[in-house]
């Protein structure tokens, strides 16, 4: 059997999320603003690699996510960066199994489409590394093709995700910005941000 189309994808989200922590410098203020104004860097890194790499594995598998890990302040380990990337791996290893994509996964007693949920996982991996790059000052390079798509999956979820305050109002850019500038620029995101 074949992965599901949106499985690559999945994979180089999951590969630019990785070299992003691996680019977060030893020596960044825990306390240091980001472009998500209620977190501050740990508690960004803290949420971004509980839902983009645990979070990632436990819904591919039907399981909730334990307090244990809820709870962690995984920036407190010096090995964060490494054990992220390997988490990330066996993560996108569990989507591979082509079943894992069919039927809905229970989001605290909400039914969601299993395919829904890996497009939003992609925005989390892609938007919050870029959140992430921009608050320590480490890249992210994301290719057209992906930012095409993590444009895409914010124009069918802005709506729900403003009416929850994931997504600030859109961001006015230039006409020749890039795919991935607009993707940004429509998640509220200001593509030239700086802390």
């Amino acid at each position: 059997m074949n992965a599901h189309p949106l499985h690559p994808f999945l994979a180089r989200a999951a590969a630019v999320a990785s070299e992003v922590a691996a680019g977060v410098p030893a020596e960044v203020r825990s306390d240091a603003p980001t472009p998500c104004g209620e977190f501050d860097t740990r508690t960004l890194i803290n949420h971004w690699v509980l839902y983009t790499s645990h979070g990632l594995e436990h819904r591919a598998r039907r399981v909730e996510l334990p307090a244990a890990l809820v709870d962690r302040d995984f920036t407190a380990d010096a090995d964060w960066r490494a054990a992220y990337a390997a988490q990330l791996e066996r993560a996108v290893a569990a989507w591979g199994e082509p079943t894992v994509w069919e039927g809905d996964v229970d989001l605290g007693g909400s039914p969601y489409p299993a395919v829904g949920i890996a497009r939003m996982l992609i925005l989390e991996l892609l938007l919050h590394g870029w959140d992430v790059a921009r608050a320590v000052g480490a890249e992210i390079v994301v290719d057209e093709e992906l930012a095409l798509l993590v444009g895409e999956i914010v124009a069918e979820n802005s709506e729900l995700f403003r009416q929850y305050g994931g997504f600030a109002e859109p961001v006015a850019v230039p006409e020749d910005a890039s795919a991935w500038e607009r993707a940004l620029a429509a998640s509220g995101r200001d593509p030239h941000w700086k802390g």
